[in-house]
């Protein structure tokens, strides 16, 4: 069965002011429908993995014919990525007034505490501020494309890392649970170059009921392996 987009989980100008309506549209309807119309024009003339899921096409990428991997790595991993990334974003509920990351990092810790994770979250980096200002500079030190993730890692903690293009950490073992993507084309528009300014306003925009159970599926899985 083709992959499909996946429609967005809100309106595209949910996410203002923090990421623009115009770009929402282009990053979920162009760019991401790229990667979904590519990948399944990738696996036309390889039916022996058509029914495979995305999960098991990433994770077993190596042993994927030379023919394909290079297309089901790219947009294989966009689809995994950018479906990831919708449903970990949503209206911001940090609340009015200026726009610090004092006050975003109490928001998320107040509400990592109510959802769960909040005893991984300081166990691995001390406080939810820590874990911001290393994701954000994991975002900052990718050169060109790619993402900044954090993941369930091999120790069974919370870590940070950054991946090029659209590499996913499954594909090396790890359970992500949530990435930010430090493309251009998911920031360009409303901040230009100025990559740091859209890092410290997505966090405005993290729906962190989904990022806790995110990380609780990763939980189960990694003791599962």
């Amino acid at each position: 069965m083709a992959f499909e987009l996946p429609p967005l989980p809100y309106d595209y100008n949910a996410l203002e002011p923090y990421i623009d309506t115009l770009t929402m549209q282009i990053h979920h309807d162009k760019h991401h429908g790229a990667y979904v119309t590519n990948l399944n024009k990738a696996l036309e003339n390889a039916a022996e993995y058509q029914d495979k899921d995305l999960e098991w096409l990433l994770v077993n990428l190596e042993s994927l014919p030379e023919s394909i991997r290079t297309a089901v790595r790219n947009n294989g991993g966009g689809h995994f990525n950018h479906t990831m990334f919708w449903e970990i974003m949503g209206p911001s509920r940090v609340g009015e007034g200026e726009d610090t990351m004092e006050k975003v990092s109490n928001f998320l810790e107040s509400a990592f505490k109510k959802v769960g994770g909040y005893l991984a979250i300081t166990s691995a980096f001390g406080s939810v501020k820590e874990l911001i200002t290393q994701v954000n500079a994991a975002g900052m030190g990718r050169f060109g494309s790619g993402w900044a993730w954090v993941v369930l890692n091999k120790e069974g903690k919370l870590s940070v890392m950054s991946t090029p293009n659209q590499d996913n950490p499954i594909t090396s073992g790890l359970e992500p649970v949530f990435g930010v993507d430090v493309w251009e084309h998911a920031y360009y528009l409303r901040y230009q170059n100025r990559r740091a300014d859209y890092l410290n306003a997505w966090w405005n925009v993290v729906n962190w009921d989904e990022v806790a159970a995110r990380y609780d599926k990763a939980v189960k899985r990694a003791k599962g392996k």
